[in-house]
Order: C-alpha cells, then sequence, then structure tokens
C-alpha cells in the first residue's frame, strides 16, 4: 500500500510515530505502540546494504565455528607423504603439511587448493576467521567495558573526577597500538607458550602470542570510546528527566543504571561496530610483521605474509585471504553506518 495512503498518529507519551491505514483506526493492531528500539530496527532492516553485510558476517562467523569439524569429515582417503593412506579429519586440519602437493590450484580434495608448504588454505581460512573474530570480540569487551566506565564517570561526577580520568585517558591516547603490542610481545612473548598453554585456542601451536596482542589492541582502542561516552554522558546529564530523578532523590547509581546507560545504546554499539573493523586489520596487519599468530598457527595476516614470495607464480593464494578481509572489513563498515542510519535517521 502507498505511504500517501496512510496517516500518522503521533503518540505523545513515546514519541513513536504509529502508520494507520485508513478506515482500520479502531482495528487492535492500529492501537499498537512501536518502541524506539523496534524503529531503529526497522529501520536496519530496510537498508539492503547494511542487511546484506550481516548476513555475510553471520555466514563467515557459522563457517569459523562449525567449518572446520564439517570440513573434517568431508572427502577421499589420500596418500601421505609420511603417514600412508588419511582421511580428511588429517589433511583438512589448518597445520598439515603435504609438502607433494605445494601450490596446488581448488580441487575437489583441496577445495582452495594449498599454500607453499602443502597445507590447506580452507582450512588455514576458517582457523583465520576464528582468530579475527575471537581477537575483535576480545578487544571490545574490554573497549566497551573500560570505556563506558571511564566516560560515564568523567561525564557524570565532572570536577575532579573528570581531571583525573581525562589525564589518564590522554596518556593512553599516547601509546601507539602497533609500538604498545611490540612493547608487550617483547617483555611476555618468549615466556607465552608456557603461559598460555592450557587456555583453549591461545594454547595451540603458534597461538600463544594472540593474548598479548589482543591486550595491546584493547588497551589502546578503550580511550575512544571513553571520549565519545563522555561526551554524549554531559549532554545527557542536563535533561529534563535527569533533573526529575534527583529531585526526588534517586541515587546517582540508579540514575546511571537506568536513565543514561540506555541513552548511550546507540553510541556504544555503533562505535563498538566501526572498531571491530579497525582490530581485525590490527591484528591481521601484526600477524603480517611476525608479532602476532606465529607458524603453524593461521591467521588471514600470516596467511597474506607467507603468500608475498609467491604472489607472482601463485597469485591465488595471496588473493583468497586478502578478499576474505577486504569483505569482513567492507561487511563491518557497511553495519556501523546501517546502525548510524538507524539509530540516528536525522544525522
Amino acid at each position: 500500500m502507498n505511504r500517501q495512503n496512510f496517516k500518522s498518529r503521533s503518540l505523545a507519551t513515546t514519541g513513536v510515530v504509529q502508520e494507520v491505514p485508513p478506515g482500520e483506526e479502531d482495528h487492535p493492531d492500529a492501537r499498537r505502540v512501536y518502541s524506539p528500539l523496534w524503529e531503529a530496527l526497522k529501520r536496519f532492516i530496510a537498508d539492503r546494504r547494511a542487511l546484506v553485510s550481516t548476513l555475510v558476517l553471520l555466514l563467515m562467523l557459522l563457517i569459523a565455528v562449525f567449518g572446520p569439524f564439517i570440513y573434517q569429515h568431508v572427502g577421499i582417503s589420500i596418500q601421505s607423504d609420511l603417514a600412508g593412506r588419511i582421511g580428511p579429519e588429517r589433511y583438512h586440519v589448518y597445520y598439515h603439511e603435504e609438502l607433494s602437493r605445494q601450490d596446488q590450484l581448488p580441487s575437489s580434495v583441496y577445495w582452495l587448493g594449498t599454500d607453499s608448504v602443502g597445507r590447506d588454505i580452507l582450512a588455514r581460512l576458517m582457523q583465520g576467521l576464528l582468530i579475527s573474530f575471537t581477537v575483535a570480540i576480545m578487544v571490545e569487551v574490554v573497549d566497551v567495558g573500560l570505556g563506558l566506565c571511564v566516560g560515564l564517570l568523567a561525564g557524570y561526577y565532572g570536577g575532579w573526577i573528570d581531571q583525573l580520568l581525562a589525564r589518564f585517558t590522554d596518556i593512553m591516547f599516547a601509546f601507539p597500538s602497533l609500538l604498545f603490542a611490540l612493547l608487550l610481545v617483547g617483555v611476555f612473548g618468549p615466556r607465552a607458550n608456557d603461559l598460555f598453554e592450557a587456555v583453549p585456542l591461545f594454547g595451540d601451536p603458534g597461538n600463544s602470542r594472540l593474548l598479548i596482542v589482543s591486550l595491546a589492541l584493547a588497551f589502546t582502542a578503550w580511550p575512544l570510546m571513553a571520549r565519545y561516552v563522555r561526551g554524549q554522558t554531559l549532554q545527557i546529564k542536563e535533561r529534563q528527566f535527569i533533573e526529575a530523578a534527583r529531585t526526588v532523590g534517586t541515587p546517582d547509581w540508579r540514575i546511571i543504571i537506568r536513565h543514561i546507560i540506555p541513552n548511550l545504546f546507540s553510541l556504544v554499539f555503533i562505535a563498538s561496530t566501526l572498531n571491530i573493523a579497525g582490530t581485525i586489520i590490527g591484528e591481521a596487519g601484526l600477524s603480517l610483521l611476525g608479532v602476532g599468530v606465529q607458524d603453524p598457527g593461521s591467521s588471514l595476516g600470516l596467511m597474506i605474509a607467507d603468500a608475498l614470495e609467491v604472489t607472482e607464480s601463485h597469485p591465488w593464494e595471496i588473493f583468497v585471504p586478502t578478499c576474505v578481509l577486504t569483505i569482513i572489513v567492507l561487511s563491518i563498515s557497511f553495519i556501523g553506518d546501517g546502525l548510524r542510519d538507524a539509530f540516528d535517521p536525522h544525522h
């Protein structure tokens, strides 16, 4: 039905505009009240670019989590160089090498071919996706947690608390993520295998430095989130509903939890979504420089680094991880744009 055939009903109590077809004002659905969050969700779904990007990202996440288990049960037995006849549960593992099958193109055995030492590119790609998503989630947990706490305290209370936290945030801004990661790896890297050998995923061969890199990226990312939260909190705390809550004696902690944090939801969600792209690029760049995931581990950056030596003779090996990394970054960027448009349609 054409939108011109609808008339809008303004709900003064919620500020939400509800569309009602002519002649159906008394229908039960006509009196349904939609929350601002639901309205934002509808705007996000209407953005086809953001919706497709979300589906692509979810598909990659599912492939990273469940793909290795399925892939290791699909395929025929092959003659291994050293182990005799082996099945896909062996040669579809990301660190398994078959030196007689180096630099192969995609086939029924190796769906995306093999790299320069005969490892399955698809298996290494799925492991690399898992690494990228794991690092992104870890970094965002620290980013949102610290950024929200520091920004809320500085913006809500002001005064000496604001000054102290602002100076601390400025100090953290002075640490570039790359140099901070190099510093941490230089100090803790030699003992990383012993420290994290019992930690799932991080204790796998080549992944021992991953937790150190994640911490480095996290502790250099949160100051920007803190500044966003502080600026928004300064605006929110001056609104009338905050003054009304203070007038009736509502404690500060209840005002922060029930009134300020919900109004920060869209800002934090959008900022963290956009920061995920930078985190994934940062992890890939550190692995590319040799301070992140080490062989025989796998990450997108390490796959690109390994393929640089055979770019001219076997461009396929560098094209696959580069293309996947590009798709991830673009998808996250489009999702961030869609969230911004959905939560702030008049920006």
